[in-house]
């Protein structure tokens, strides 16, 4: 079973936490402590292999989203709102399409919709055989300079150290695949127009990874979807901007009583 952080049940309802690449759900930690307090179930399961995880070798999304639905059904949880940034977008949307029914609603943070070009997978493959060959440091030299606001860069460096730290203490195995999972998941764009669920889409607006234009994209896309760009974030806007972060989900999840 799927590792995961949080209370996994609250009386006000569930909320799964996705975590991006090539973090762990430790990355979760301000959202969880807040939801808690709120009252919410906190789901936050790591990655196969990661912290704690079972390894999964040749993993699809679709696998991840049949294994966090049998995690689900063994916490006793019939339906929850589906966080997912950047990777864990691809596994929202995954389980949306398997799981429709299971699915409260959906909350895409700092993710895409549309799959990889031929360029892109091929930079993922040598990206996978560089920590393969060099271990977890070489992922977190490569993701780090892209992963934060500039200004955030200079003046808060312990976010990126501890996004450092979480990275380097994953499996250099765990991260390999995970890429791979990525780079060969399906395109979703021809989903986005038919998700009936509430939506939520947060996005860093100094997210240079998956810009704003590429959140604008989606929420175009998705009848009724919300748009939210936060100042001052980059691509882990959870993390960067916590408090905003946070009332804009509570807001969203008190939307659906």
């Amino acid at each position: 079973m799927l590792k995961f952080e949080g209370t996994g049940w609250g009386d006000a309802g569930t909320v799964v936490l996705l975590h991006a690449f090539p973090v762990s759900a430790a990355m979760w930690e301000p959202q969880q402590l807040f939801l808690d307090a709120a009252g919410y179930g906190v789901i936050a399961p790591n990655a196969y292999g990661f912290d704690g995880s079972p390894a999964r070798p040749g993993w699809s999304m679709d696998d991840y989203a049949h294994d966090l639905a049998e995690l689900l059904d063994k916490l006793g949880c019939r339906k929850a709102t589906i966080v997912g940034l950047s990777m864990g977008g691809y596994q929202a949307f995954a389980f949306w399409r398997l799981y429709p029914g299971r699915t409260a609603s959906i909350v895409l943070c700092d993710t895409r919709a549309v799959g990889d070009t031929p360029k892109i997978f091929a930079q993922r493959m040598e990206f996978r055989k560089a920590v393969e060959e060099k271990g977890a440091a070489v992922a977190a030299d490569r993701m780090l300079p892209n992963y934060f606001d500039r200004e955030n860069s200079r003046l808060r460096p312990q976010l990126a150290s501890k996004a450092r730290l979480i990275i380097e203490r994953q499996p250099a195995d765990a991260i390999s695949e995970a890429m791979r999972a990525i780079a060969e998941r399906p395109d979703s764009t021809e989903l986005l127009s038919g998700i009936t669920c509430p939506v939520l889409i947060m996005n860093g607006a100094g997210d240079v990874v998956t810009t704003p234009e590429t959140a604008a994209s989606m929420h175009a896309a998705i009848p009724g979807s919300l748009l939210e760009l936060l100042p001052g974030a980059g691509h882990l806007s959870n993390i960067e901007q916590p408090d905003l972060f946070n009332l804009l989900l509570l807001r969203h999840l008190n939307s659906l009583k």
